[in-house]
């Protein structure tokens, strides 16, 4: 009897392990084809900035995890003051910036982390000026901008541009900007104004470069400024010009590489210090024709040699 016993509880033993072992292989995940899926990640890769090349950024991360499984990438936004001021405390490894960082910034990042962001332009991007679809205008110079936006401006109402608005009854020209944190704001600023004015206050002051295309597109009487990726049915782009006796030109993957649209700037991602590892892998990838492919994908201006 006890031996009887003995067998059935090696058999119970036998039994229980194989069923473990069963519940095990069947809980592994699988890919597609049915075979083991890649293993999970091993460094994560912190990315943060520019809230208009967010889109970008986590598109990017997004096909970067189909290619490889070495790394994930977090994405968030915030601003390009944001991730810049991310990779001066030693938070982030890459920065996204939609205006070049400043000497200043480069030596507290050095002081704080011991190591010198290195930058990398990843693509081009036309800072468009819209209006509603509807609105009776279809180009602007850039001196007239500075009289929009800047200090002392003298153009406040839509007939100081000869135009007649009947979407808009006051008349008042509604200016939509971004809030200082911004990258585009500080780009916008110094195109139209240099550095030795500044903006009027007034302005409606919004967090997000697809913010400022929705308020537009609901507002008749609105003039703003955004990427031109961000481009709705709602809002029209103005040919812009240099000057009155210059050429108008709209913002267009081939004027921003002829260089004929005047309101073009790079996009920038700062690494702390050299990129190594996974983050020079995934920098490379990047600048590499599959990740420029994204940056046209999404309506920026990939790097003339992709």
């Amino acid at each position: 009897m006890q031996k009887n016993n003995r067998v059935a509880s090696a058999t119970i033993s036998i039994l229980l392990l194989l069923a473990s072992s069963f519940l095990i292989s069947g809980c592994s995940p699988k890919d597609s084809e049915g075979g083991a899926s890649k293993e999970a990640p091993q460094v994560t890769i912190k990315n943060k900035g520019s809230d208009t090349m967010v889109n970008l950024a986590q598109a990017w991360a997004e096909q970067y995890v189909d290619v490889t499984s070495k790394a994930s990438v977090e994405v968030s936004g915030g601003g390009s003051g944001t991730g810049v001021a991310a990779l001066i405390n030693g938070t982030v490894d890459i920065a996204n910036c939609s205006r070049q960082i400043k000497p200043k910034e480069l030596e507290l990042a050095a002081q704080n982390t011991g190591k010198v962001p290195q930058e990398f332009i990843v693509g081009y991007d036309a800072l468009a000026v819209y209006v509603h679809q509807d609105a009776p205008i279809d180009k602007i110079t850039i001196p007239q901008l500075a009289e929009i936006y800047g200090q002392n401006g003298t153009i406040t109402k839509w007939n100081h541009l000869n135009i007649t608005h009947s979407d808009c009854p006051s008349d008042i020209i509604i200016r939509i900007s971004r809030q200082s944190n911004s990258g585009t704001y500080f780009y916008f600023r110094e195109a139209l104004l240099g550095t030795n004015r500044d903006f009027r206050i007034g302005s409606l002051d919004l967090h997000g470069s697809k913010d400022v295309v929705e308020v537009i597109g609901r507002t008749p009487c609105a003039i703003g400024y955004s990427g031109m990726g961000y481009a709705t049915s709602h809002v029209k782009m103005l040919e812009v010009a240099v000057d009155a006796n210059s050429p108008y030109y709209p913002p267009t993957l081939d004027n921003v590489l002829a260089k004929t649209y005047p309101i073009a700037r790079p996009l920038y991602m700062y690494s702390l210090g050299e990129p190594t590892g996974e983050i020079k892998v995934y920098l490379d990838w990047i600048l590499s024709p599959e990740g420029q492919k994204i940056v046209e994908k999404l309506g920026f201006v990939p790097l003339e040699n992709n």
